[in-house]
């Protein structure tokens, strides 16, 4: 029997979890982890394969990471970090943006605070008059980094990881305005995300019982691994997933791509295809400012999902929208407030659906395709009453996924290239 373990290492925690050729899961395990500490990437991530079962072990095939998108780290030759890692949401590439938009092409993904290209810049700036220029450093994503930890080649990624560092994934290759930047970091090689880069080292599949020629594959982001986990690998344009969070995020296959920087929304490829995706600041975060867990789900039992609420809020925990209205000034708009918890409750679910509507036709009004179908994933996914209240406006079937976690998806990408030659 051949298994497939999908790691995920995200903001607070970290998964695995352990299929089998027909994506049946075998073996989950999870623990915290502190994210700022890259020592305690290695430590989490040994310890998540030792508490895969003994018996278990030697059948894994392949493994695969999905990590936050546009944590970076910056390590030498040998690949011993030279500073702790830039989180996800670092914002000191805030300071460097003038000198990005100097150089890279106007609207372009990279020209924001925490792309992983404006902390690189930064890093740059700041430290490598320090370290010299003569010293060799590799520039590595969180997964990357998990990766390394497990099969020893420095200088490898996968392009939805490479996306935010400003790597062409039409022309899959690094642009000439990036490749034309002056630095002495090494840019990785991009691979497509879940194909075998090496075996395992022969140490750690000695250590931990694995088999010698187990393949780590190049990994993914954790949302884009979310995504796969939700709705397999072999999806159709046009099936979209709604994660229902402390944000509203909207993601659809597309059979072309779609770019535009008003809105915040960018692709990631899929093959020949696109994940086209747009997050807006509405959600679970909206919603807990006024109620508890215990109070939305016994107020929701008592909201009639069929009649529309005429309420017409955009709830919003902060100022700012980009989403599918760009207006990084909007206002929470709450008002009238019934006094009746239940009627405001219903009047924020139905508003949030309705934004969520025009989320979808904003994306297909810019080229993505049409949605035939919503998968939700998040916390309110399992609130019925909503779920009824959103289909009236998105008017497809809507399900709720049976698999929602990125270590599924990441498993997902190694059995479905495990057959394919290591790249490295």
């Amino acid at each position: 029997m051949n298994l497939y373990l999908g790691l995920d290492f995200g903001t607070s925690g970290a998964r695995a979890i352990l299929i089998d050729s027909r994506a049946q899961v075998h073996a989950v395990a999870k623990r915290s982890y502190n994210i700022e500490s890259v020592e305690t990437w290695q430590s989490t991530l040994f310890d998540l394969i030792d508490r895969i079962p003994p018996e278990l072990r030697f059948s894994i095939n392949a493994i695969a990471i999905a990590a936050t998108s546009a944590t970076i780290l910056i390590c030498d030759s040998f690949g011993q970090p030279v500073s702790q890692p830039l989180l996800y949401h670092d914002g000191r590439g805030s300071a460097v943006l003038a000198k990005l938009s100097s150089f890279v092409p106007e609207g372009h993904i990279v020209i924001g605070a925490t792309s992983s290209l404006a902390k690189l810049v930064w890093w740059y700036e700041q430290h490598l008059k320090r370290l010299g220029n003569n010293v060799s450093l590799y520039l590595q994503h969180q997964a990357d980094r998990i990766g390394f930890l497990l099969h020893g080649k420095l200088g490898v990624s996968d392009y939805h990881n490479a996306l935010k560092l400003g790597y062409d994934i039409l022309e899959l290759r690094y642009p000439d305005w990036l490749t034309s930047w002056q630095s002495s970091i090494q840019l990785p090689r991009v691979l497509t995300p879940g194909v075998p880069i090496a075996p395992i080292k022969p140490e750690l599949a000695a250590k931990f019982g694995l088999s010698p020629s187990c393949s780590i594959c190049a990994g993914t982001t954790d949302s884009t691994a979310a995504f796969l986990a939700s709705v397999g690998t072999d999806a159709s344009p046009g099936q979209a997933v709604t994660s229902l969070g402390s944000t509203l995020v909207l993601k659809v296959l597309s059979q072309d791509r779609v770019e535009d920087a008003r809105y915040g929304i960018y692709s990631h490829r899929l093959g020949d295809r696109w994940l086209v995706g747009g997050a807006s600041n509405t959600g679970g975060n909206a919603l807990s400012q006024f109620f508890s867990d215990r109070e939305l789900v016994q107020l929701s039992e008592q909201i009639n999902p069929d009649w529309p609420s005429q309420l017409d809020y955009y709830p919003l925990s902060k100022p700012g929208e980009r989403f599918p209205v760009s207006d990084p000034q909007k206002l929470p708009r709450l008002q009238p407030r019934p006094d009746n918890p239940v009627e405001f409750l219903h009047g924020l679910l139905e508003s949030i659906a309705r934004i969520e509507a025009e989320g979808y036709r904003l994306l297909q009004s810019l080229g993505a395709s049409p949605v035939y179908s919503v998968c939700s994933i998040g916390g309110g996914a399992s609130n019925r009453t909503w779920e009824r209240i959103r289909s009236r406006y998105l008017q497809v079937p809507l399900m709720t996924a049976q698999h929602s976690e990125a270590a599924y998806g990441a498993a997902l990408l190694a059995l479905q290239n495990a057959q394919s030659e290591p790249s490295v």
